[in-house]
């Protein structure tokens, strides 16, 4: 072959290649853009039930308790699943433990994929905290939302006992270890501290909502007062931003997550892990323990002291 007929061989050749890797590289960008453009993971939204008391956990195995572990578990699952692309909380709660209820709500701020909030018959209190923290709040038109506030709940019965003869008095090592004792009244100093304590997670309760709301705190604080609303009214408040049923809701998730058409949906029931069931375990033998000690130091009848199981009758503040 004559050295110029190789030369245009090698020419024609080497265009062909840079034509081949232009080619290559320009599809290459144009699916970049195109995996831009549609789901950044799946074709699936993950409903996740939130719906019960918010707590960690109960003694009694009939109570319906949501714990921050649960919810927890479930969105590590449906971060974990890379069909996923969006979440949607179920919620159906009145709310329950401030601290079980802020645990949720920044599980839900930190989740590395969109979620939405569906709240169909009840979001109050702190399942309302929990969900301010979405992306988006979507809540049925009938709806009970909001309850923003806080309650102690503690229950006097020193007149019915004093009625019915029973006499109960305690041996104390601090002036208010026994305070909100059912025996007795608060006194005023007593009734002081507790308002205190009540007060300051309210404040903090305003606080949360009117920064994951994006709300002034006189506005949220004036919404607030323990009202609740239903949907139609809560979205007129700026405290949900749709309403709709699941359906809607679903909808905005798919949009979020960057679905285009049609989306498959599973749910992701939240389950305790065995940890939270060996502790509730261990909790009903330490109560049944502590019932049979009280029981027969009570029934001793070599002296008539009664020693009461409960040595207060007051709930730590609730967000019901």
């Amino acid at each position: 072959m004559k050295k110029d007929s190789k030369i245009v061989i090698s020419i024609i050749v080497g265009g062909l290649i840079i034509i081949s890797l232009l080619l290559l590289t320009l599809f290459t960008v144009i699916g970049g853009i195109s995996t831009l453009n549609s789901a950044p993971n799946g074709d699936t939204v993950a409903v996740i039930p939130l719906q019960g008391e918010i707590g960690y956990g109960s003694t009694n195995s009939s109570d319906s308790v949501v714990t921050p572990d649960m919810i927890q578990n479930s969105i590590s699952q449906a971060e974990s699943d890379s069909s996923v692309s969006s979440i949607v909380i179920d919620v159906n709660s009145p709310g329950g433990s401030p601290v079980a209820s802020e645990e949720i709500m920044n599980t839900i701020k930190s989740s590395k994929k969109p979620v939405v909030v569906w709240i169909s018959d009840v979001g109050a209190s702190g399942a309302y905290l929990a969900s301010s923290s979405a992306d988006k709040i979507i809540a049925s038109p009938s709806s009970m939302v909001g309850s923003i506030g806080v309650i102690m709940q503690i229950t006097d019965l020193s007149k019915y006992y004093q009625e019915n003869g029973i006499n109960i008095s305690s041996i104390k090592a601090g002036q208010y270890k026994d305070m909100g004792a059912d025996y007795q009244p608060l006194t005023t100093t007593e009734r002081n501290m507790l308002q205190g304590m009540v007060n300051q997670d309210y404040d903090h309760f305003i606080d949360i909502v009117s920064t994951n709301r994006n709300l002034s705190k006189n506005y949220t604080e004036s919404i607030a007062q323990g009202k609740i609303y239903t949907g139609t009214q809560a979205k007129k408040l700026k405290l949900v931003d749709e309403t709709g049923g699941k359906t809607v809701a679903l909808d905005e998730a798919a949009k979020l997550g960057g679905i285009k058409g049609s989306y498959n949906v599973i749910t992701i029931s939240p389950t305790s892990n065995i940890l939270n069931v060996l502790n509730n375990f261990s909790s009903m033998i330490a109560y049944s323990i502590g019932m049979g000690i009280g029981k027969d130091l009570q029934n001793n009848t070599n002296n008539n002291l009664k020693v009461p199981i409960t040595t207060n009758n007051f709930k730590l503040p609730s967000i019901y």
